[in-house]
């Protein structure tokens, strides 16, 4: 199957593309091949909830993680068992991966030693870790290895609680900046930092003091953002705001379910921005008392029969006549529907209309046609 560059859609002539924020500039890090600061394009990260240990599960989860477009993956490593497996799958898997490191600062010299990527330490429950800065220091720069520091709200340095009287932006800034200030005393600067909290409106308060403060890269966090719906939601909020300011160099979304779908919402957020080359996009009407057509089952129908379409495209399900015909004629591909029919549109042109149950597979032919005029075989999608 031929490969093709996946974009936005190309503005009319009487439009003038938009966009977010300029980027902040960061220092560029590299996570293993992939470039994470400076003009780089920001990054889609999860995490395995397979044990680390179980070397098979891990990497068929790391898999199916890289064919939902994830690009860094991280793994825990709370045990020995878990660092001993960390050689083989930094090897084997098909992205870089970070070992999430806590409690024992054994398993950081451990990671570097199994050839993983990049480290994740959380200082703030590892014991006597800042003791350990100096070698940890120079472990990861002799291998080439970037550290994050991870700050959460659950780990915080209790004399940092007491100082700012509980957990603050202020308070999490500060805890992140102290660590690198010792990392930057052994001559270490490769690194990356995320300041964390489940609440967005501290979460993006403490990015944007961090943003102002130094030129690492962050990674983008709710922590314990909740389930599917709520989790998204939130990452939605404190990842748009501060994306669209221009802070921000990889992102996670932390969701109490499948890391699959942690990727696909991360990737619809960037996408959403113009972060991310877009693949499908649906645009459906909201459900109204002028919808002559089930829209929402219509709208999943079509989702679901395009998935993992090759190329790029922008289809319209529309629900009556009043935005219907002008949003399809915006899209690649399109039906406005009613009355037991669609009209189906293609780049702005009525070309048919069909009976209702033949709206999905006539809209998948007319993707299949677009695809094949590109010279990609759609065969097997």
């Amino acid at each position: 199957m031929t490969t093709v560059a996946l974009g936005m859609p190309s503005p009319r002539k009487d439009e003038v593309p938009l966009a977010v924020a300029t980027r902040r500039t960061s220092r560029r890090i590299m996570v293993g091949t992939v470039p994470v600061g400076g003009d780089a394009p920001v990054s889609v990260q999860s995490m395995t909830t397979t044990p680390t240990a179980d070397i098979d599960a891990t990497l068929q989860q790391i898999a199916e993680l890289t064919a939902a477009g994830c690009e860094i993956v991280r793994v825990a490593v709370p045990s020995a068992d878990d660092a001993a497996a960390l050689p083989t799958i930094a090897r084997k898997s098909g992205i870089p991966v970070i070992a999430d490191i806590h409690f024992q600062p054994k398993y950081v010299f451990a990671a570097i030693d199994a050839g993983c990527a990049a480290v994740r330490v959380n200082p703030g429950n590892i014991r006597q870790f800042d003791d350990q800065v100096g070698a940890i220091a120079r472990a990861a720069k002799d291998a080439g290895v970037p550290i994050r520091i991870g700050v959460n709200a659950g780990s915080l340095d209790k004399r940092l609680l007491h100082k700012h009287g509980g957990v603050t932006p202020e308070a999490l800034v500060e805890s992140a900046l102290w660590e690198c200030s010792l990392f930057e005393e052994h001559g270490y600067t490769d690194l990356k930092i995320s300041v964390k909290h489940h609440d967005p409106v501290v979460m993006i308060e403490a990015y944007r003091t961090l943003a102002a403060r130094c030129d690492y890269p962050l990674h983008l966090g709710v922590t314990e953002a909740g389930p599917r719906f709520q989790g998204t939601i939130k990452s939605s909020v404190a990842f748009g705001a501060l994306l669209a300011e221009g802070i921000g160099d990889t992102i996670r979304v932390s969701l109490s379910a499948p890391p699959v779908e942690e990727v696909k919402v991360g990737t619809q957020i960037l996408e959403s921005l113009g972060l991310r080359p877009r693949g499908l996009d649906i645009v459906s009407c909201p459900s109204c008392g002028r919808a002559q057509v089930d829209v929402h089952t219509l709208a999943e129908r079509v989702t679901a029969a395009l998935e993992g379409f090759p190329v790029p495209l922008r289809v319209a399900v529309m629900g009556c006549v009043v935005n219907g015909p002008g949003e399809a004629r915006e899209a690649d591909i399109g039906v406005a529907a009613g009355n037991g029919k669609g009209q189906i549109f293609v780049k702005g042109e009525v070309i048919r209309t069909v009976p209702e149950s033949q709206i999905v597979e006539t809209l998948l032919a007319e993707a299949a046609r677009i695809a094949e005029e590109m010279g990609v075989d759609v065969e097997g999608t």
